[in-house]
């Protein structure tokens, strides 16, 4: 039971995503005419056009891609996730008209009224809400199928960045719904593609940002006692040598919080002025004195 468990939380995870995606699909995006890119926004257009159910569109419009895509999915089980990341998405997208945030004939009106009318709360609340359903759905190791198949397929065929696949791809979509829904419905589209991006990133990696610091000191002894004794850090020294003197040095690496940069930054220059300082971001960090590897 123990080892099921890990897969059992992933599938939660993804049908929870599903059910975020669905409903800033419904509540924002669809109300304010903001094309939500991939798959889900070509969906938007043809619903616009013909008025067929958004949630059966895009399952149509992934099982092709799904199908070609299979190989490049990355094993049986993380195909398994995206159909059913896939399956959940495009029947919540459904179901929600048949709750009561909508009115009775399904036909899409919110009984919610104040959730109308403002296209920049619209834009901003489907992308954070959307993000997160996006950064779960990864946690959970799988995809929500559209852009993501098509950016894989893209990668393996024609060796584009997966970055510029998504880019291309969503940015096509939201263009052509430019010509559709108007192009200040596009241009904020394109705002909520980059603020889904934040959010879905975020939820991902987490909030707990960490800095990384390498420090070329000749104190390591005494840097690296006074990091311990006052940041309770750990001290990794590193053997350096420099390019123009070819004199070796000890390099000091450490792993600390945001709060904690200017109190290291103070350690440094007390004990030596000298001293070469790099600091940079670090999106997590796991184990002794952070986040516990096994959660």
């Amino acid at each position: 039971m123990k080892k099921q468990l890990p897969a059992l939380r992933d599938y939660a995870l993804i049908i929870i995503a599903a059910l975020l995606q669905a409903l800033s699909l419904r509540l924002f995006f669809v109300p304010a005419n903001l094309a939500s890119g991939g798959v889900s926004g070509v969906s938007q257009l043809i619903n616009h056009f013909t008025g067929w159910p958004i949630g059966l569109m895009i399952l149509i419009g992934n099982v092709p891609l799904f199908i070609l895509g299979w190989r490049f999915l990355g094993g049986h089980q993380f195909a398994l996730r995206t159909a059913t990341a896939i399956l959940a998405y495009s029947t919540f997208t459904d179901l929600i008209l048949k709750t009561p945030l909508f009115a009775p004939d399904g036909a899409g009106t919110l009984l919610i009224h104040d959730l109308q009318g403002d296209i920049f709360l619209s834009s901003l609340y489907g992308a954070i809400v959307s993000g997160i359903g996006y950064g779960l759905v990864y946690r959970a190791r799988g995809t929500s199928g559209g852009s993501d198949i098509l950016a894989r397929i893209l990668n393996h065929w024609r060796g584009i960045p997966m970055t510029q696949s998504y880019l291309m791809v969503d940015t096509a979509v939201i263009l052509g719904a430019g010509f559709v829904f108007g192009w200040k419905e596009a241009l904020y589209a394109m705002i909520a593609l980059y603020v889904s991006g934040l959010a879905a990133e975020t939820t991902l990696e987490g909030g707990g940002t960490v800095r990384t610091a390498m420090i070329v000191t000749s104190e390591p002894n005494a840097v690296s006692q006074r990091v311990l004794d006052e940041l309770l850090r750990g001290v990794t020294v590193l053997q350096g040598t420099g390019a123009f003197t070819g004199a070796e040095r000890p390099v000091l690496y450490i792993v600390i919080t945001r709060a904690e940069v200017v109190t290291l930054k103070a350690i440094v220059r007390e004990v030596d002025p000298a001293a070469f300082m790099v600091i940079g971001h670090a999106h997590e960090a796991l184990g002794e004195g952070f986040r516990s590897l096994k959660s």
